[in-house]
C-alpha cells in the first residue's frame, strides 16, 4: 500500500512498518493515532464522523519521506478511540468495564476523563459524548489489547531495540496532530494561542535539549510557530522510550490540524503539500544530526 493512500481496513495488519529505503539510521518515527480502519466489533453508538475527531488523520502521509532519510516509520491502522497505543496497558478504570478485570489496574488522569486505554467518551462542542450504550466487556477489552495494542507496541519496541543493538543509540519521533480547540477541550480559558507545532519532551526528561531545539528552530525557520510542552508534554510512548542518559532520545511532535487539513471533512487543505515538503526537509536535518552522532553515541 502506498503512503499516499488512506489506511484501509486490514484485519491481519494492526500496524504497518516501512523500513529505511536508503542508509539505515537509528531513527524511528511512529504515528499511533492516524489509523482509519474501524473494527467491525467496535460497538460504538456515536456516528463515525464524531469518532474521527479523535484521529490524527493523514499524519503518516505527512511524514511519508522518513524512510528515504534512513528512518523506520510505523503507523497504526486502527483508531485510537477503539484502543489507544499511547496509553499504558493497565490504564483502565474497572468501573468502565462490564465484568471483573483479572489483574490490578492503574487508571491515570486520562482515564478519569474517559480518554484512557479504551476511550469512553469524546468531546463535542465542549461537551462529553458517551461512545457506548453499554460498557465494553472484559473479553472485548482483552481482545483489543491482544489483537491491536500489543502488536503495535511489539513492532515499535522491535524497531527501537534494533537501532540500539546496531548503533548503541536511538532517536525517536512520536508523531501526532492536535485539534485547534484543544484548550477548550482541556477546559482552559486563560491559554495562549495554540502554536502550529507543539514539541513535548516531558519537561526535558526524554531527549537531549539540543535535539528538541534543533527541531523547533528548524520549524521556526520555515515560518511556523512552535511551543514546548504546552499544552502537550508527551504520554506513554516517549515516557517509556526516552532515556537520554542511555542515548535513547524520544520526542513528541504535535501539529495543529488546520495547518494541513479541514477539521470537519478530514480532507487535506492547501497547506498539506507545503507542510509535507517542509517535513521532508526537517527529516533531512534530523538525519544529518543523527548521522553526526552515531559514532560518538
Amino acid at each position: 500500500m502506498s503512503l499516499d493512500d488512506d489506511l484501509r481496513p486490514l484485519p491481519d495488519m494492526p500496524v504497518q512498518v516501512w523500513a529505511p529505503t536508503g542508509e539505515a539510521l537509528p531513527l524511528v518515527c511512529d504515528s499511533p493515532h492516524s489509523g482509519t480502519a474501524y473494527p467491525a466489533d467496535f460497538g460504538h453508538q456515536v456516528p463515525i464522523a464524531l469518532l474521527r475527531r479523535g484521529e490524527d488523520t493523514h499524519i503518516h502521509r505527512l511524514w511519508h519521506s522518513a524512510p528515504a532519510h534512513g528512518a523506520t516509520l510505523l503507523a497504526a491502522t486502527f483508531p485510537r478511540t477503539y484502543i489507544d497505543p499511547n496509553r499504558g496497558e493497565t490504564d483502565l478504570d474497572p468501573a468502565q468495564i462490564d465484568g471483573t478485570w483479572p489483574t490490578p489496574l492503574t487508571p491515570g488522569p486520562k482515564t478519569a476523563q474517559g480518554l484512557g486505554l479504551v476511550w469512553q467518551r469524546i468531546i463535542v462542542d465542549g461537551q462529553p459524548t458517551e461512545l457506548y450504550a453499554n460498557k465494553p466487556t472484559v473479553a472485548q477489552v482483552q481482545h483489543r489489547i491482544e489483537r491491536y495494542w500489543r502488536p503495535y507496541h511489539a513492532a515499535l519496541q522491535q524497531a527501537i531495540d534494533a537501532s540500539v543493538q546496531r548503533f548503541g543509540a536511538v532517536w525517536h519521533l512520536n508523531l501526532h496532530s492536535m485539534p485547534s480547540d484543544v484548550y477548550r477541550r482541556l477546559g482552559r480559558t486563560d491559554a495562549p494561542p495554540l502554536a502550529d507545532f507543539v514539541l513535548g519532551d516531558r519537561d526535558g526528561t526524554t531527549c537531549a535539549p539540543e535535539f528538541i531545539h534543533l527541531i523547533g528552530d528548524t520549524l521556526k525557520g520555515f515560518g511556523y510557530s512552535v511551543a514546548y510542552n504546552e499544552p502537550y508534554k508527551g504520554v506513554e510512548l516517549i515516557a517509556r522510550i526516552g532515556q537520554p542518559a542511555l542515548n535513547r532520545h524520544s520526542l513528541q511532535i504535535e501539529i495543529n490540524r488546520p495547518v494541513y487539513m479541514d477539521e470537519a471533512t478530514r480532507q487535506p487543505n492547501s497547506g498539506f503539500a507545503p507542510l509535507q515538503a517542509h517535513l521532508d526537509q526537517l527529516m533531512g536535518v534530523v538525519a544529518a544530526h543523527v548521522r553526526g552522532r552515531v559514532g560518538s553515541a
